[in-house]
């Protein structure tokens, strides 16, 4: 083994090491932490029913009955925060995951045959690519419906291309290394080859990629209940929460926007922090 495969091996571990003492991807996993507890135990943990008329004054603000005040209707808003993260969280969960699984599998197709096949995918993610996820979407509700259904499967497809393009060029890197030449001259089979070791050579690219993917997707979907397209009234959202707030700023009463934007602004951030850190490994691991 060479010094510079040595080296390789060890970088991660170094890496891992050096996050450990980086006091802000700490603070970020902590703060993701936080929100994903929250999220799973919100209707057990929530003090008021979310969905609750009159539970205090209109509009009220901030007190310790109510910790981020009340709405346009009296609900109270910590509540309807705290039930609303499940599918303000996990929504664009289920994104990153369908739009990873399908791009990784589409990137590592058109790496491993090349060809033809290459080219035809990579047109077909040019197309795909061309078009703003956001108006696939809004196409997608338009067709089938508003709910969060439809917004999940149509962002799933507009992130395909991303994925792909950037595992594509990982994995014809990984797959041109001479160790892969050695597996097939040993007749080890091309899903093996695939599923035992090009696979796991593009996990923190991937991890990385899905943490960027993350944020955009929260965005997205927010931004589509924002419009009123996506999770319905009365069910709490922080997309639409932010919209129905609206009036309320106007009116000296911004709780029921501010809390859910800041919400959504924390989450972004702290992914944002995590996935940087976990490029980071990805790159040390290639020098």
């Amino acid at each position: 083994m060479s010094v510079a495969q040595i080296a390789r091996g060890r970088v991660p571990h170094a890496a891992k090491r050096a996050a450990s003492r980086d006091w802000l991807v700490i603070g970020a996993l902590a703060v993701l932490a936080v929100l994903t507890v929250g999220a799973v135990l919100g209707p057990w943990i929530a003090p008021y029913d979310p969905n609750q008329l009159y539970t205090g004054p209109i509009n009220g603000p901030s007190s310790l009955a109510h910790l981020f005040g009340t709405d346009d209707l009296g609900r109270d808003i910590f509540s309807r925060v705290l039930v609303g993260a499940q599918t303000s969280l996990f929504a664009p969960v289920f994104v990153v995951i369908l739009s990873t699984a399908l791009g990784v599998s589409v990137a590592i197709v058109g790496a491993w045959f090349g060809g033809w096949v290459s080219g035809g995918i990579a047109r077909i993610v040019d197309v795909i690519f061309a078009i703003p996820g956001l108006v696939i979407a809004v196409l997608a509700v338009t067709i089938f419906g508003k709910g969060l259904a439809a917004p999940i499967v149509a962002l799933s497809i507009a992130y395909i291309p991303v994925v792909a393009r950037l595992t594509q060029t990982a994995a014809s890197r990984e797959i041109g290394r001479p160790f892969m030449a050695a597996l097939r001259v040993q007749g080890v089979s091309g899903p093996a080859i695939c599923f035992r070791h090009l696979v796991p050579a593009l996990v923190p690219l991937v991890a990385a990629q899905m943490a960027v993917g993350f944020g955009y997707a929260m965005l997205d979907l927010a931004a589509i209940s924002f419009l009123g397209l996506g999770q319905q009234p009365p069910a709490p959202d922080w997309g639409s929460m932010i919209a129905s707030g609206q009036p309320g700023i106007l009116a000296g009463a911004p709780e029921q926007s501010v809390y859910p934007s800041i919400l959504v602004v924390v989450t972004v951030l702290a992914v944002g922090i995590v996935g940087a850190r976990v490029t980071v490994w990805a790159e040390e691991k290639e020098q």
